[in-house]
């Protein structure tokens, strides 16, 4: 049976826009998005700050904010781009929840893998979340030539930033990979609309990878930044 996919029904892509700009606009009300000051108090990622301060809201927080504009542009674009079609296939709640925790797995992962003690912000740990997911459902939907097509070009459109990532310096690569990884899990666990889940034999797995994932980049952000 054939399913229509609605794309106009994105309107949690539309909410964390908004919430995004909202922030950013904050950040300048209060000094600057590239106030060191700022942008500590709001809650960029630290990792000497998340783990000796017990600071671990920072996970959360920290990919609502960003440094400059075009940190903020470039991000919102690619968002709302990858928000018009996977909102309407994943369901409204599954979008916003992917979205959400793969942003805290990405900088999970910075967390394990970043040993400096410098600032870190941004939502593009949560729009590599998205890109993972997006990987996951195409793998699940492949007699679907859409949504095949759409997992192919964003593993593709991951491929390409990280590579980008490794020539431009002060990118955070280690938080994209997290997010990557966390979006793909997140996405066999939680299924979407059209296929809606995976084999619960690979639902279970993926469960518990991920529960793996979080120990270990727990455990080993809180060695490394000792």
């Amino acid at each position: 049976m054939k399913q229509k996919i609605n794309l106009s029904q994105s309107f949690v892509t539309l909410g964390i826009l908004i919430g995004l700009l909202i922030v950013f606009l904050i950040e300048v009300f209060l000094g600057g998005s590239e106030n060191i000051n700022v942008l500590m108090k709001m809650g960029a990622m630290n990792n000497y700050a998340v783990v000796a301060g017990h600071q671990w809201w920072r996970l959360f927080a920290a990919q609502f904010l960003h440094i400059g504009v075009m940190h903020l542009v470039s991000n919102a674009i690619i968002i709302y781009y990858m928000g018009q079609y996977m909102e309407p296939i994943m369901g409204h709640v599954r979008f916003l929840v992917t979205y959400l925790l793969a942003g805290i797995g990405g900088n999970l992962f910075s967390l394990a893998f970043s040993s400096d003690r410098g600032l870190s912000a941004g939502a593009s740990t949560a729009l590599f979340g998205l890109f993972g997911a997006m990987v996951a459902i195409g793998l699940r939907n492949l007699h679907n030539p859409m949504i095949s097509f759409l997992g192919r070009q964003a593993l593709v459109l991951a491929l390409i930033n990280l590579a980008l990532d490794i020539f431009v310096p002060g990118i955070d690569i280690w938080g994209h990979i997290g997010g990557l990884i966390t979006g793909f899990l997140l996405a066999i666990i939680l299924g979407d609309r059209v296929m809606r889940t995976y084999n619960p034999k690979w639902r279970v797995l993926a469960g518990a990878v991920l529960i793996v994932y979080i120990v270990w980049t727990v455990r080993t952000g809180m060695v490394i930044s000792f």
